[in-house]
């Protein structure tokens, strides 16, 4: 599509489908890394005229960067916009590639936002992953509907030497592990709606390498049988298979069959991701996807372009926009002009001039935008949608400056628009050393998304090995105790304890939501409860930050209307940083049961007020015992068989847990858990010791207390590290 004529009849094509909404598909590609997903989405566009045939599984259309042609991974994923007719309807396919890796996962939790169906890309040889579950996980939580490709069936054909009935044996076992999942995982009114069905049709098997796939809809379609697909595989004939069960029609026509228009999806996921009020107008608008009414979107992806600015996605969920629109964005509270709208090709924008609800468009020239920006029109009221939480938590950081002094303020600057792409990394400037912090996923995530991109941008920089954040938190319930103001005049009585455990997962899974609540939600009550808290504490609860929990416990305090925004907000800077070693805190419950404040409030402003709710909480964690959790990775290993002690070897001399091991073939897999920070280096070590035949997955993150013999060692080098005092902190009862 190199042509502007060519490209000119691609915008109006899309212009004139985007305005049926019930052949409207927003999808995602979804999957454990290199299981094929950009071959598949290769394979699609390919036949969507958007790049050669040829090239399928070599040009990798949605690499958008260069250093994932160097990685030969997807790093940022990108959204293709493509056509396909379905038994004599056109239909608009707004198709999302995500990466695979587990570091670039917050770039699928975006996707999830914008997406109402997800292609779920399974591998024939390897089977269901550690990632195969966090992606369809995360598009559960979503409420986005999946479907399911088993590729590389043509390497289980020739590379297993399968017969038929144990290949066929293979397929149905993964199918119906991954219908387990489902099952376990999926809201309980769509547990049994969206299990897949090879009979029904929502399973397809394939070679998006090889562009042939079949699934039983389809056999029908083009005469032929999974016995034809293995004789002609086996015999090398994946070209004629290819013109007999072409790839792109199977998976094409799946999604237009099996996966929610955005008429039918946004009437049951808008209450999932959106905050306001379904009953009022705005919210029946965005339930019925409606044209007509004020325009109500999110930014569910934003890239920096050195010449465009910052480029954004959006998902439209009412109303329209059109170039040179003023947008109001909610979060910031700004207005700003859209200066170009447009559809994608992956990388290139192709420029539209309108689009309406249920459709994803780029828009160019919101320079204040930020991922899960709400927009709407100037004037209009509208709720922020829910933020776009990813489901683990950055654990490694990195201290950055510049070689040049000079350079601080410009990078700086672009640090603060890498967090606009990208939440999960975090920025902060240490109070104690004045050194910039970066936090993120893992060591590859801070590489490629941050020193990375700095160095393209021309800044030369010094950067610290990498360091683990660890958390603190209590070990038992304190007692009731007293902080005081610096001017003497006010008190308040706190004590802090340990979270319900049921209520920092719902937290962290997103059931229960984060923030302040500044009204009772009867919804956000019920959850905190069905999680294990008492119900009347629940009523109580006025803030939800970064898994801890504030309760305002008090009685009849008639000034407390008036404190406690500042209360929240000691709470939070706290919570950010701990009394003992300045880590985040960790799955506490704060509660505040009493006050003594002086009449006048000029003496009870945030000068004395959020010192006093401060030492309140530490006197409460310090007397407690502050301890200290560190993040611990829950890995499969893949390995041959002879290397099977060598790796469990590996495991216990980092601190490691082998938590089972099963056999799988001529292959072990381990799963196991270890400490993040003895797992630096660990990749290599593994290739190593397992003659480079080795591979390990990451499937969870948690935090586990550090063992004691290790809490005041690495208490006393974070503080050093930081600058702090060797003098460990103590409670003030003056």
């Amino acid at each position: 599509m190199a042509s502007g004529g060519k490209e000119l009849e691609y915008a109006d094509n899309v212009q004139r489908l985007m305005k049926n909404q019930k052949n409207i598909r927003n999808i995602g590609i979804v999957a454990h890394i290199h299981h094929g997903k950009t071959t598949l989405t290769d394979n699609l566009a390919a036949e969507a005229g958007m790049m050669s045939k040829e090239l399928v599984g070599e040009r990798m259309l949605t690499w958008i960067d260069k250093q994932e042609g160097e990685r030969l991974m997807t790093i940022y994923g990108a959204t293709v916009t493509m056509a396909h007719n379905y038994e004599g309807e056109d239909y608009l396919v707004n198709l999302l590639d995500t990466p695979g890796h587990v570091d670039f996962g917050a770039d699928v939790t975006q996707a999830m936002r914008a997406i109402d169906g997800a292609v779920v890309v399974g591998c024939a040889v390897e089977g269901m992953m550690p990632q195969t579950e966090t992606v369809l996980h995360q598009a559960l939580q979503e409420k986005v509907k999946p479907i399911l490709f088993i590729n590389k069936v043509d390497r289980a054909i020739k590379e297993l030497r399968l017969t038929p009935e144990q290949l066929l044996q293979r397929l149905v076992a993964l199918v119906n592990e991954i219908n387990m999942f489902i099952l376990k995982n999926a809201p309980d009114e769509y547990k049994e709606k969206w299990a897949l069905s090879v009979e029904k049709g929502t399973v397809a098997f394939g070679s998006a390498l090889k562009k042939w796939a079949i699934s039983v809809p389809a056999m029908k379609k083009f005469g032929i049988t999974f016995k034809d697909i293995i004789e002609l595989c086996s015999q090398d004939k994946d070209e004629e298979l290819a013109k007999k069960a072409p790839a792109h029609i199977v998976v094409m026509d799946m999604v237009a069959k099996h996966l929610p228009s955005p008429l039918e999806a946004q009437k049951y996921r808008l209450a999932r991701i959106w905050k306001g009020d379904l009953d009022s107008q705005q919210g029946k608008d965005m339930l019925a996807c409606n044209i007509l009414a004020p325009l109500g979107a999110t930014a569910t992806k934003v890239v920096y372009d050195q010449h465009a600015g910052m480029i954004a996605t959006a998902r439209i969920f009412s109303g329209k926009m059109v170039e040179g629109q003023i947008l109001h964005l909610v979060r910031a509270d700004r207005d700003s002009k859209v200066q170009q709208l447009s559809t994608f090709i992956a990388s290139r924008r192709v420029p539209i001039s309108e689009s309406v609800a249920g459709n994803i468009v780029g828009l160019v020239g919101l320079n204040d935008i930020s991922v899960g920006e709400t927009l709407t029109e100037p004037g209009n009221t509208l709720d922020p949608f829910e933020s776009i939480k990813h489901v683990f938590e950055p654990v490694v950081t990195k201290a950055i400056e510049p070689k040049n002094p000079q350079d601080l303020p410009k990078l700086i600057d672009f640090l603060n628009i890498l967090t606009k792409e990208d939440p999960t990394l975090k920025i902060k400037v240490s109070q104690e050393t004045g050194e910039i912090l970066v936090s993120g996923l893992g060591e590859l995530h801070l590489d490629a998304k941050v020193e990375r991109k700095i160095k393209e941008k021309g800044i030369e920089i010094v950067v610290s090995p990498p360091v683990v954040v660890y958390r603190e938190t209590v070990a038992k319930p304190s007692e009731i105790l007293e902080g005081k103001s610096p001017n003497k005049h006010n008190k308040v009585y706190m004590k802090v304890e340990p979270l319900e455990p049921g209520v920092y997962k719902a937290i962290k899974e997103g059931t229960i939501p984060e923030g302040k609540l500044k009204k009772k939600k009867p919804e956000v009550i019920d959850a905190l409860v069905n999680a294990g808290m008492e119900k009347d504490e629940a009523r109580q609860v006025v803030y939800i930050y970064n898994g801890n929990v504030l309760v305002e416990g008090t009685r009849g305090e008639v000034h407390i209307g008036e404190i406690i925004e500042m209360v929240m907000e000691a709470f939070e800077e706290r919570m950010e940083q701990g009394p003992i070693s300045r880590e985040p805190c960790y799955g506490l419950k704060v509660t505040l049961k009493e006050t003594k404040l002086h009449e006048d409030a000029i003496h009870r402003g945030p000068g004395q007020m959020i010192p006093c709710v401060r030492m309140s909480i530490d006197n409460c964690m310090l007397t407690a015992g502050d301890v200290l959790y560190e993040p611990v990775q829950t890995v499969r290993i893949d390995t041959p068989m002879e290397y099977l002690t060598e790796a469990t070897k590996l495991v216990g001399g980092r601190r490691g847990l082998v938590i089972e091991t099963n056999q799988e073939g001529t292959r072990y897999v381990v799963v196991a858990e270890i400490p993040v920070v003895e797992m630096f280096g660990f990749e290599a070590a593994l290739k190593s010791a397992t003659g480079g035949r080795g591979f390990q997955s990451l499937i969870d993150v948690s935090y586990k207390k550090l063992p004691n013999d290790l809490q005041i060692q690495t208490v006393m080098r974070i503080r050093e590290r930081k600058g702090l005092s060797k003098e460990l902190p103590k409670p003030q009862f003056d």
